[in-house]
């Protein structure tokens, strides 16, 4: 019996015969309502994609292309307007959007007859999406995804929104998606004057948003910290932690840059902020406390719901700053926090090629947050009668704290406890494991696993954890396979198959997850590939009039304009993560370019810096470490020997954010590393002993064997033994 032959969408052209072909034999998905005998009625070329979020589209009844001059030139050849649709896999309102219209056959209909309708998964395409986010916010003064935007055939926008209910008066909206559709569509063909002069009007603001202005002509210096300090002072939440109101976010508040505050100048205030943000975020329901790691925000001020989406990249940013935190404060609840994350990572999160999946959904059987919320009498039905200390613990009502469940939280942090109900913790991620779990997006995106890799680096060292480092190695290699023979390293990977070319993000984050996994590793060859991969970003994205780096490269297709990133969001921007590895490069290698890079790339945004420095807080670490003159900690020991323990300890302990790492085993390994590191020429062991050797600017104090005086000259931040 033959297969069911694939129907096109309502008022769209049969696909032609050699396309619908290889449509019909790609991997057919259940997200659609529109089924007969269990299978997909329609299909699109979004079937033909890697992308996660792009296949949920596939069997629409929207004649969905992807984003590429084919679906232009369509537009072109039938004088109609693009429909462009951007999100991603894990995005709720985008779901909501998919099933109330994209699903709906009256208002696939209606684009497929009067549009090309074009979809991107925006953590593929950043630059697509950033600069169609800067039309949504002129026009709207806000943004968010999923993002609606009517384009002309140039790619040019003249409307643009977010999300649209299906009709007039759904969820009290005035007008609906589908009569914009038909207005909209309407006008282009009645009055195209007037869509080119609205076209033409966004897309001068579009440039004009992007244009990176006119450089500074001063490096930034401490008052662009102490301004950003300053701001964090006047929204800190002194209750809850992290910036007052709501919704809330974990990258609000820069926790990394507080702790460095609070190291350069002993500002107590500093650190409360920081510790307040970490403390609150552990013990809410922001944090999964079941199986570790952390959703992407709250919906309220205390951290208690979350947006239940986890981002591989907000647990990888989380990690560190805990890690940092633990530090600088010896906390055992940041340590465990850490290791919990890292745990939930590498459990939950780990492709079998050794990359690391990108995020997944906040929905599961159709409900927001079901798969992590709990009744009180299921509770009680797994724990029988353990559940009270449970409840009590974690703050477990009859009524619940989210549609009539419970989100798990700690309203009386305590670390015995904890550490008490660890079996009944087990117990509930068992249960949990057999619900159907969320959608998980397995692209692995190059920049998220450079994140990752830095997040098993920074961790594994700081916690004496070699499973960690070990895996970051296995990350770390296949990142870096990707890139062999000659290749451009790609955004990202799917069943094997590689996007277009990476952004700076990419370069920049596996840059920094190298530098890390040396200092925790010391091989030669991962700062031998962060150099490489260096040299590689500044000769793809640098911009040498300006200073500093554009997200796209040279080789990217040319858009309405080209984003030179201006501000530190949810993640780091790629040009504030360069900045901070030029200047780590530079402390490794003694190599002056790359301050002369970091200083022209700082100068480049010191004028953003003056009017918005809290809009750069990544930014700011380079300008902290810029002023913080970089030692360099080179650790030798003896041939057959193991890295030394003791000193590894106080290294990964001691919060000495301004310090690099290398060295190694005298013999070959040293030599490689040296060839790198002019500081780690010329050391060896003494009396046949492990020695750490502190250096300022190449210039080295004497070993020492004794790895208490090692933290001495840490913590005062000098080459020489401290004074008495």
């Amino acid at each position: 019996m033959s297969e069911p032959k694939l129907l096109a969408p309502p008022g769209a052209d049969p696909l032609p015969e050699e396309l619908a072909a290889r449509i019909a034999a790609a991997p057919a998905s259940a997200r659609t309502r529109h089924l007969r005998d269990g299978r997909p009625l329609f299909a699109n070329r979004l079937a033909l994609e890697t992308s996660p979020y792009l296949r949920q589209h596939a069997h629409n009844p929207v004649n969905w292309y992807p984003w590429g001059d084919e679906a232009f030139a369509e537009a072109r050849r039938r004088g109609r307007p693009v429909f462009l649709s951007i999100g991603y896999s894990t995005c709720h309102w985008c779901h909501v959007m998919e099933e109330e219209s994209f699903e709906d056959l009256e208002v696939a209909r209606a684009l497929n007859e009067e549009y090309v309708a074009v979809k991107v998964d925006r953590e593929e395409r950043p630059d697509v999406d950033a600069v169609y986010m800067t039309a949504v916010q002129a026009l709207t003064g806000r943004g968010g995804w999923p993002m609606s935007v009517w384009l002309d055939a140039d790619r040019r926008p003249f409307f643009a929104g977010t999300y649209f209910p299906a009709r007039d008066g759904d969820r009290g909206a005035p007008r609906g998606f589908l009569s914009l559709l038909r207005e909209l569509a309407a006008i282009h063909r009645a009055d195209p004057g007037r869509v080119a002069e609205a076209a033409s009007s966004i897309t001068s603001a579009v440039r004009e948003a992007m244009a990176s202005g006119s450089p500074g002509t001063v490096v930034p210096g401490p008052e662009a910290v102490e301004a950003a300090v300053a701001f964090a002072r006047r929204v800190h939440d002194p209750v809850h932690g992290g910036v007052r109101g709501a919704p809330k976010f974990p990258s609000s508040l820069p926790v990394r840059l507080l702790l460095r505050h609070h190291r350069r100048i002993g500002d107590a205030a500093s650190l409360e902020m920081a510790v307040r943000a970490l403390e609150g975020m552990a013990a809410g329901g922001i944090h999964d406390q079941i199986s570790g790691g952390f959703h992407r925000y709250a919906v309220d001020e205390r951290w208690l719901v979350p947006h239940f989406e986890k981002m591989l990249y907000d647990n990888a940013l989380l990690a560190v700053a805990y890690a940092e935190a633990y530090q600088a404060t010896g906390r055992p609840s940041f340590a465990r926090v850490l290791r919990t994350t890292l745990d939930y990572a590498c459990r939950e999160m780990s492709a079998p090629d050794g990359g690391f999946y990108s995020a997944t959904d906040a929905d599961s059987e159709g409900e927001e947050g079901r798969y992590f919320v709990w009744t009180e009498g299921e509770v009680r039905s797994e724990l029988g009668t353990r559940a009270d200390r449970f409840i009590r613990y974690y703050g477990v009502t009859a009524s619940g704290n989210f549609e009539g469940g419970n989100v798990l939280h700690v309203p009386r942090p305590d670390e015995r406890e904890w550490e008490a109900l660890a079996e009944e913790r087990e117990v509930l991620r068992f249960a949990r494991d057999r619900r159907p779990p969320p959608l998980r997006d397995e692209k692995v995106l190059v920049a998220w696993n450079g994140l990752m890799i830095s997040a098993l680096a920074v961790g594994g060292r700081v916690l004496a954890e070699p499973r960690y480092l070990d895996r970051a190695v296995l990350a770390a290699d296949f990142a870096l396979g990707l890139a062999r023979g000659g290749r451009r390293l790609p955004r990202s990977v799917k069943d094997g198959r590689p996007s277009g070319p990476g952004f700076l993000e990419d370069h920049a984050f596996l840059v920094q997850g190298l530098l890390d996994l040396h200092q925790a590793r010391f091989g030669a060859q991962w700062l031998a590939q962060a150099v490489r991969l260096a040299e590689e970003t500044d000769a793809l994205f640098a911009d040498p009039d300006g200073g500093g780096w554009f997200r796209s490269a040279t080789d990217h297709e040319r858009l309405l304009a080209r984003e030179k990133p201006a501000h530190d969001g949810a993640e780091p921007s790629g040009a504030s993560i360069a900045a901070l590895n030029a200047l780590r490069l530079e402390a490794f290698t003694s190599d002056d370019r790359w301050r002369r890079t970091a200083e022209h790339a700082l100068r480049a945004s010191s004028v953003a810096l003056a009017h918005h420095p809290a809009a750069l807080h990544d930014l700011l670490l380079a300008v902290d470490l810029l002023g913080d003159e970089a030692l360099q900690v080179v650790l030798v020991w003896p041939a057959g020997a193991a890295p030394p323990r003791p000193f590894l300890d106080v290294l990964g302990r001691t919060f000495a954010p301004g310090a690099v790492l290398t060295g190694g085993e005298v013999g070959a390994p040293l030599a490689e590393v040296a060839r790198l590191a002019p500081a780690a020429r010329d050391k060896g062991v003494v009396d046949g002993q492990a020695a750490a050797y502190v250096c300022e600017r190449g210039l080295c104090g004497s070993p020492t064997t004794d790895p208490e005086e090692l933290r001495r000259r840490l913590a005062a931040g000098r080459a020489s033994p401290p004074t008495a």
